[in-house]
C-alpha cells in the first residue's frame, strides 16, 4: 500500500471526481469498484483511521465511516482482538477530540458507527460502553453528545435488526433494561435543571392574562390548588445551547417510551416536567416575548420554542398508545389527563369564538397533529378506564373537545377531530348495548353534548353559516373514488347518523326543520318560471339572489343525503314508534321528486347556467336518491299494509312512479336519469308492491323498452330499467301465498319482455362472422355486447330468489342461451366478444344451472373443453395480453362452479377437467412470471380437491372400523401428485398473493379434510414442503406471511413430531451450507422439542434468524481462516 498521506490525497480527488457533475456514468463505476476493492482489504481501517483524523473533506470522511461499518457489522468476527481493541479505544478518542467541528452527519454516523461495536461487545469486550456514555450526559460539556450516543444505543441495541443471534438480542434488551432507571433519572434531571435555571430569572408575570386561569375548569380538573398553580408558573425563555439540550433528551425520552414497559421508573416528576415542555407548543405570549427579546440576547425563535412541546407531545403519546396499563400506573395516567387537558383549555381558553381561531392558527402544525392524536388516543384506549373516575369530568372535556374541534385551522384537522367523536359515538353505542340498563343514565349524562355537536356539525356542512370554508373544499378531483367535498360530506354525516341512533326524536327535530326551510325556497321557485321563446326560463337574474340561491340548492341538496342517511332509523322494530316521522318525510320527498320532474327543472333556463343548472339538476337526483334509501321503509308499510292495500301507500307509490318516467329518456343528463333508474329498481325489487304493474306509469317504461324504433337508453340505463321490469314479472310478492302469485300470466309477459330485448341477438347465426356476413363485424359486436350485458344483469339479479322465479327466467332465456352456444366457436378468435359470452355463461351456471338441466349443461361443457384446446389456450394466454387472460379465468370460473356441484352428476366430467388444468394450462402458466390465470387455476385446483375428496380417497366406514385408524385407499394417484407438486413450485415463486392463497388452501385442505394426514402425503410430501416453507423463511422472500408460514409448518410438523425431531430437523442442518459443524448443532440443540404451537413457531423464527446470523459472520471471516 502506499503512504498514508499518499492515499489520502488520492482518495480526495476521487472522491471530488465521483461526484462532479461532469463525471461520465461509466467512470463512476470504475471508482466505486476501486473503492470497494479498497475497503476489503484486510487493514484498511488503518488508513481509514489516518483519514478521519486528517482530512476535512466531508465524502472521505463518510466513506471512511462506511469502511468501519462494514467491518463491524459484518467482519467483526474475523478481525484480530489487538486490532478490535484499537478500533474501540480511537474511535471514542476521535469523536471526543473533533466533535464539536465535525459537520452533525459525520457526527452522527461515527456515533452510530460507535455503538456498532458496543452491538457487539458489550459488556463483555467493551465493559465500559454504557459507562461512557452515561459519564458524556453528565459532564456539561459534552451533554449534547452523550444525548445523541444514547438516543443511538436506544435505536439500535433495544430492537437491533436480524444480524444478531436470538440470544444475543435478548441479552442486550435485558442489558438496556437494567439502565434504564439511571437513564430516565438522568434525563428528568437535566430537564428539569434547564427549567429551573431559567425560571428563576424569568421576569414575574404581567398580573392580568395568568391571574384569572386557575380557577372554573382548573379546579375540576387538577386535584390540587398546588399542581394548577405550577402549570400557570410563565414559560422560561431557552436561550440556544438549553433548547438543544432539551429537544435531544425529549427526542431521547421518546424512543426509550417507544420500547420500555409502563412502570414505577416513569416518575411523577419526570411526568411533569414532559408537560412543563409541552407548554411551550401553546403558549403565544411566551412567543411573543421571545420575538420581542430575541433581538438582544442569545434566544430561541419562536418556531424552536414550538419544536420543544411538539417533540413532548411525542413522549406523551408514546405513552398514551400502550393499552396495557398496570394498577400502579393507572394514577400516572389520570395525572397525564389532568395535565393535559390544562393545556386543551389553555389552547382553547377565550369566550370569543375568533380568537380561539386565530390562536390555533398561530401554533406550529405539528403541534395541533400531535395534540389531536394525544385526543384520538384518550378517546380510543383510555375513556373506558378514566370515564369511572369520579374526580374525572368527562362533560368538561367534551365541551373543552367540542372547541378544540370546531375552530380547527385546516380541512385535515377537523376531519381529524371528527374522526374522534366517531370514535366517543362507538364508545357510547357499544356501552349502552353492552348494559341496557344504564341507557337512560348514560344518554341523559351526554344528552346536551350530543345535541350541540349534532347542531354544529349539521351547520358547518350548510353554505348558509360556513360558506367561506365549504367554497374552499374542491369538487371536482377525485381522490379514493370521492372528492374533498364528498369525503367532508359524508364524514360529517356519519356523525349525524350516530347521534340519530343514540338520539332519534332530538336527531329528527333538528334536522327537519332546516330541511324544511331550504324545500320552502325550491318549491317556491315555481312562481319564478316564465315562457320564454326557447322553452321555460327561470326569472332570477340578480347576482346577489343568483348567489343566494346557489348556496340553498347545495345546502338543500346536502341535507336531502343527511335525510336519506337516517332512512335505517325508522324501521325495523322502532317502524310502529317513528312511524308518523318516516311519513313526513316520504310524503315530502315524493312530492319534490314529482315537482321537479313536472315542471322540468333540469331543462330550464337560469342566468348562470354553468352553477344553477347544475344546482337544480343535483337537488332533483338527490330528492330520488332520498325516497330511495327509504325503500326499506316502504316494503315494511307494504306488508303492513297488504291486506288493506290502503289508498295512502297507493298514491305515495304511483306519485313516486309519475315522478320517475318523463326522466327515463334519452334528453335527460345522466346524473338524474340514473337516479331515476335505480329509484325504480328499488320499487321493483325491495318494495314490491302487487299493483305495481297496472299502474299507468310503469306501462310507459314497459312499451319505451320493447319499442324497437324507441332509441335505446345509456348502456347502464338500459340494463337497470330492464332488470327493474324483469324483477317486477319475476319476484313473488311478499305476504301473498302461491296460488295468488299469478305465475302463467307474469310468465307470458316475461317472456314477451326477454323476446324484444334480444330481438336483434336471436336473429344472429354462427356464419354472420364469415366473411360473406351480411352485417359488418362492429355492428354485430354491438349488438352481442348490448343484450348479453343486460341478460346478464337480469340472471345475476334472479340468482338468489325462489326456483319459480329462476324457472321463469331460464324458460324466456332459453332460446337466446341456445344462439349463444351456437355463436362461441365463431367467435373464439375475438377475445372481446369470447369475454361477454364467457360472463354471460358463467352468470347462467351460478344462477340457473338446475333450470338448464343436465344434457344442456354437459354439451356446454364439452363445447368449451372442445374450443380450448392447448393452441388456443397458449394464443390466449400469450399473445391476447390482459382480455386472452380474463377469458381463460372466466372459462376456470365456470369449471370451478361445474367442480363444486354436489351429487354425481358432473363427476363423469372430472378426469378430463383436471387434464386440461394440468396438461394444458399448468405448462404454459408455470414458468411466467406473470400471476395472470394462475390465482384462478390454483382456485379450480383446490375446489376439484375440496369437493370431490372421495374422487382421489375412496373412504368406506367398514374399512376403518376394521384397520382401528382410516387409511384409505387411494385412486387417481398421479394426479393427486402432479396437483401437489403444483402447488409446491408455487411456493418458489416470487408473487406473495398467490403464495398466501395456495397456503390458505393447503391449511383448509387439512382442517376439512386431513390433507397431511393422508399416507401418501405423509410419506412422500410433508417434509418436502416444511423444507420449501423453511427455505422461504430462510431467504426473507415472503417476509409479510412469516406467522402464516410457521403456523402451516406447525401443523405439517405435528403430524408426525417424533418423524420432524429425529428426522427432518438434523437432515434439514446437514443440508445447510454456509454454517459449521459446531454452529448445526448449536442450531439443533436450540430447537427445543415443545409441542405446543407458540413455542413451535418461537422455535421454527429462531432457528431461521441464527441460521441466517451463522452465514452472516461465516461470510466475513477472512480467507484461509481455520476454524477450530
Amino acid at each position: 500500500m502506499a503512504s498514508e498521506e499518499a492515499s489520502l490525497r488520492a482518495l480526495e480527488s476521487l472522491m471530488t471526481e465521483f461526484f462532479h457533475d461532469c463525471t461520465s456514468n461509466e467512470r463512476k463505476r470504475e471508482i466505486e469498484e476501486l473503492l470497494n476493492n479498497f475497503a476489503q482489504q484486510i487493514g484498511a481501517w488503518r488508513f481509514c483511521l489516518y483519514f478521519l483524523s486528517s482530512t476535512r473533506n466531508d465524502y472521505v470522511m463518510m466513506y471512511s465511516l462506511t469502511v468501519f461499518e462494514n467491518l463491524i457489522n459484518k467482519m467483526w468476527l474475523g478481525v484480530p482482538s489487538q486490532d478490535k481493541m484499537e478500533i474501540r479505544s480511537c474511535l471514542p478518542k476521535l469523536l471526543l477530540a473533533h466533535h464539536k467541528t465535525l459537520p452533525y452527519f459525520i457526527r452522527n454516523k461515527l456515533c452510530k458507527v460507535i455503538v456498532d461495536i458496543g452491538r457487539q461487545d458489550w459488556p463483555m469486550f467493551y465493559h465500559d460502553f454504557f459507562t461512557n456514555i452515561l459519564q458524556l450526559i453528565q459532564s456539561p460539556v459534552t451533554t449534547p453528545l452523550g444525548l445523541i450516543m444514547l438516543k443511538t444505543t436506544s435505536e439500535e441495541l433495544a430492537c437491533p435488526r436480524e444480524d444478531l443471534s436470538v440470544a444475543r438480542k435478548e441479552e442486550l434488551r435485558k442489558l438496556l433494561l437494567d439502565q434504564v432507571q439511571t437513564v430516565l433519572g438522568l434525563l428528568t434531571g437535566i430537564l428539569e435543571t434547564v427549567w429551573d435555571k431559567h425560571s428563576v430569572t424569568a421576569a414575574t408575570p404581567p398580573p392580568s392574562p395568568t391571574s384569572g386561569e386557575s380557577g372554573d375548569l382548573l379546579s375540576n380538573l387538577l386535584q390540587s390548588p398546588s399542581s394548577a398553580k405550577l402549570l400557570n408558573q410563565p414559560i422560561p425563555i431557552l436561550d440556544v445551547e438549553s433548547e438543544y439540550i432539551c429537544s435531544l433528551a425529549l427526542e431521547c425520552l421518546a424512543h426509550l417510551f417507544s420500547w420500555i414497559p409502563l412502570s414505577a421508573s416513569i416518575t411523577p416528576s419526570l411526568l411533569t416536567t414532559i408537560f412543563h415542555f409541552a407548554r411551550f407548543g401553546c403558549d403565544i405570549r411566551a412567543r411573543k416575548m421571545a420575538s420581542v427579546n430575541g433581538s438582544s440576547q442569545n434566544c430561541v425563535s419562536g418556531q424552536e420554542r414550538g419544536r420543544l412541546g411538539v417533540l413532548a407531545m411525542s413522549c406523551i403519546n408514546e405513552l398514551m398508545s400502550k393499552n396495557c396499563v398496570p394498577m400502579e400506573f393507572e394514577e400516572y395516567l389520570l395525572r397525564m389527563f389532568q395535565q393535559t387537558f390544562y393545556l386543551l383549555q389553555k389552547i382553547t381558553k377565550d369566550n370569543n369564538a375568533h380568537t380561539v381561531k386565530s390562536r390555533l392558527e398561530e401554533l406550529d402544525e405539528s403541534y395541533i397533529e400531535k395534540f389531536t392524536d394525544f385526543l384520538r388516543l384518550f378517546v380510543s384506549v383510555h375513556l373506558r378506564r378514566i370515564e369511572s373516575y369520579s374526580q374525572f369530568p368527562v362533560v368538561e372535556f367534551l365541551t373543552l373537545l367540542f372547541k378544540y374541534t370546531f375552530h380547527q385551522p385546516t380541512h385535515e384537522g377537523y376531519f381529524s377531530c371528527l374522526d374522534i367523536w366517531t370514535l366517543f359515538l362507538d364508545y357510547l353505542t357499544s356501552k349502552i348495548k353492552s348494559r341496557l340498563g344504564d341507557k337512560e343514565a348514560v344518554l341523559n349524562r351526554y344528552e346536551d353534548a350530543l345535541v350541540l355537536l349534532l347542531t354544529e356539525v349539521l351547520n358547518r356542512i350548510q353554505f348558509r353559516y360556513n360558506q367561506a370554508q365549504l367554497e374552499e373544499l374542491d369538487d371536482e378531483t377525485l381522490d379514493d373514488d370521492q372528492t374533498e367535498w364528498q369525503r367532508y360530506l359524508r364524514q360529517s354525516l356519519e356523525v349525524v347518523a350516530k347521534v340519530m341512533e343514540l338520539l332519534p326524536t332530538h336527531a329528527f327535530s333538528t334536522l327537519f326543520p332546516v330541511l324544511q326551510d331550504n324545500l320552502e325556497v325550491y318549491l317556491g321557485l315555481q312562481q319564478f318560471i316564465v315562457t320564454s321563446g326557447s322553452g321555460h326560463r327561470l326569472n332570477i337574474t340578480a347576482e346577489n339572489d343568483c348567489r343566494r340561491l346557489h348556496c340553498s340548492l347545495r345546502d338543500l341538496s346536502s341535507l336531502l343525503q343527511a335525510v336519506g342517511r337516517l332512512a335505517e332509523y325508522f324501521i325495523g322494530d322502532v317502524f310502529a314508534a317513528r312511524f308518523n316521522d318516516a311519513l313526513t318525510v316520504v310524503e315530502r320527498l315524493v312530492k319534490v321528486t314529482l315537482y321537479g320532474s313536472q315542471i322540468k327543472l333540469y331543462n330550464i333556463e337560469t342566468a348562470v347556467p354553468s352553477v344553477l343548472k347544475p344546482d337544480l339538476i343535483d337537488v332533483h337526483a338527490q330528492s330520488l336518491a332520498a325516497l330511495q334509501a327509504y325503500s326499506h321503509w316502504l316494503a315494511q308499510y307494504c306488508s303492513e299494509v297488504h291486506r288493506q292495500n290502503t289508498q295512502q301507500f297507493v298514491t305515495l307509490i304511483s306519485t313516486t312512479m309519475d315522478a320517475i318516467t318523463p326522466l327515463i329518456s334519452t334528453k335527460v343528463q345522466d346524473k338524474l336519469l340514473l337516479s331515476a333508474c335505480h329509484l325504480l329498481v328499488s320499487l321493483a325489487t325491495t318494495v314490491r308492491p302487487v299493483f305495481l304493474i297496472s299502474i299507468p306509469a310503469v306501462q310507459k317504461v314497459f312499451n319505451r323498452i320493447t319499442d324497437a324504433s324507441a332509441q335505446r337508453l345509456v348502456d347502464k340505463a338500459q340494463v337497470l330499467v330492464c332488470r327493474a321490469l324483469s324483477n317486477i314479472l319475476l319476484l313473488p310478492w311478499p305476504n301473498l301465498p302461491e296460488n295468488e302469485q299469478q305465475w302463467p300470466v307474469r310468465s307470458i309477459n316475461h317472456a314477451s319482455l326477454i323476446s324484444a330485448l334480444s330481438r336483434d341477438y336471436r336473429n344472429l347465426k354462427p356464419s354472420a362472422v364469415a366473411p360473406q356476413r351480411k352485417m359488418p363485424l362492429d355492428d354485430t359486436k354491438v349488438i352481442i355486447h348490448q343484450t348479453l350485458s343486460v341478460l346478464e344483469d337480469i340472471v345475476e339479479n334472479i340468482s338468489g330468489e325462489s326456483t319459480k322465479s329462476r324457472q321463469i327466467c331460464y324458460q324466456s332465456l332459453q332460446e337466446s342461451v341456445q344462439v349463444s352456444l351456437a355463436l362461441f366457436p365463431a367467435f373464439i378468435h375475438q377475445s372481446d366478444v369470447t369475454d361477454e359470452m364467457l360472463s354471460f355463461f358463467l352468470t347462467l351456471f351460478r344462477g340457473l344451472r338446475v333450470q338448464m338441466g343436465v344434457p344442456f349443461t354437459e354439451q356446454i361443457i364439452q363445447t368449451f373443453l372442445n374450443m380450448f384446446t392447448r393452441e388456443q389456450l397458449a394464443e390466449s394466454i400469450l399473445h391476447e395480453g390482459s382480455t386472452g387472460c380474463r377469458v381463460v379465468e372466466k372459462f376456470l370460473k365456470i369449471l370451478q362452479v361445474v367442480v363444486q356441484e354436489p351429487g354425481q352428476v358432473f363427476k363423469p366430467f372430472l378426469p378430463s377437467i383436471i387434464a386440461l388444468c394440468m396438461e394444458q394450462v399448468y405448462p404454459i402458466i408455470a414458468e411466467r412470471p406473470s400471476p395472470d390465470v394462475k390465482a384462478e387455476l390454483f382456485e379450480l385446483l383446490f375446489r376439484t380437491l375440496h369437493h370431490n375428496w372421495r374422487y382421489f380417497f375412496k373412504s368406506t366406514v367398514l374399512a376403518s372400523v376394521q384397520r382401528g385408524i382410516s387409511e384409505e385407499q387411494m385412486e387417481n394417484e398421479p394426479q393427486f401428485s402432479a396437483i401437489m407438486q403444483a402447488f409446491g413450485q408455487s411456493f418458489l415463486q416470487p408473487d406473495i398473493h398467490l403464495f398466501k392463497q395456495n397456503l390458505f388452501y393447503l391449511e383448509t385442505l387439512n382442517t376439512k379434510q386431513k390433507l397431511y394426514h393422508k399416507k401418501i402425503f405423509r410419506t412422500t410430501m410433508l417434509f418436502q414442503f416444511v423444507n420449501v416453507l423453511l427455505q422461504v423463511l430462510v431467504h426473507k422472500s415472503h417476509d409479510l406471511l412469516q406467522e402464516e408460514i410457521g403456523i402451516a409448518i406447525y401443523n405439517m410438523a405435528s403430524v408426525d413430531f417424533d418423524g420432524f425431531f429425529a428426522a427432518f430437523l438434523p437432515e434439514f442442518l446437514t443440508s445447510c451450507d454456509g454454517v459449521d459443524a459446531n454452529q448445526k448443532s448449536v442450531l439443533g440443540r436450540n430447537f427445543k422439542m415443545d409441542r405446543d404451537l407458540p413455542s413451535f413457531t418461537q422455535n421454527v423464527h429462531r432457528l431461521v434468524n441464527d441460521l441466517r446470523y451463522y452465514r452472516l459472520c461465516n461470510d466475513s471471516l477472512p480467507p484461509g481462516t481455520v476454524k477450530l
